[in-house]
This record gives structure tokens, sequence and C-alpha cells, in this order.
């Protein structure tokens, strides 16, 4: 008896690694690794989607798009698809051009 009450103390105040949890020190490079690899991946997408255009075919930060790329490229895809003809693409990017705010 007294030998299991030594053996139990032992067992329960030696911490993890006398109980077979070894394994789990293995979880926490683990687990940063991940965390950094996450961070690592967000940004480089972010920055390609920046350099590439976004959905609205303006290119750059969020916060440096202008409407007015956005609207030219919307009447050039309206040219491509020939739902204009090239004199009222050259009248409404005229008007465009004209009328785009001084940033």
């Amino acid at each position: 008896m007294l030998a299991t009450l030594a053996t139990t103390a032992v067992v329960t105040h030696a911490g993890p690694w006398a109980a077979g949890y070894g394994w789990v020190f293995f979880l926490i490079p683990l687990f940063w690794i991940l965390v950094i690899g996450l961070i690592v991946f967000a940004v480089t997408r972010r920055r390609r989607a920046w350099a590439h255009g976004g959905p609205d075919g303006s290119y750059g930060p969020p916060w440096m798009r202008t409407g007015a790329a956005s609207a030219e490229s919307t009447l050039a895809e309206r040219f491509a698809k020939g739902d204009i003809d090239e004199t009222e693409y050259r009248a409404r990017l005229e008007v465009l051009r004209a009328n785009r705010p001084n940033a």
C-alpha cells in the first residue's frame, strides 16, 4: 500500500512528462508555425490582389482606388462586348476624363 501511494504521488507530481503526455510538447511549435504561416499567406494573397487589380479592375490598395478608373474599365468592357460603338465610347471616355476629380 505504501508503494502504491508513493508511485501515485510521484506520477501526479512529476508533471505531464511522467504521465505520458510528452507528445503535447510538439503541438506548441506546430501551432505557432501554422499561425505564422496563415498570416504570411493572408498578407501575400492581399498584396497579390492589389498588384493584379481588384474586382473592379482598379489597381493599388483599396484606400487609393478611384471611381474613375472603375468607370473607365466598365466603359472599356462595354465597348469590348459590342454594346456601344467607337464614337460613343470615345465620347463617353472624354466626358469621364473631363469630369475626373483632382486627387
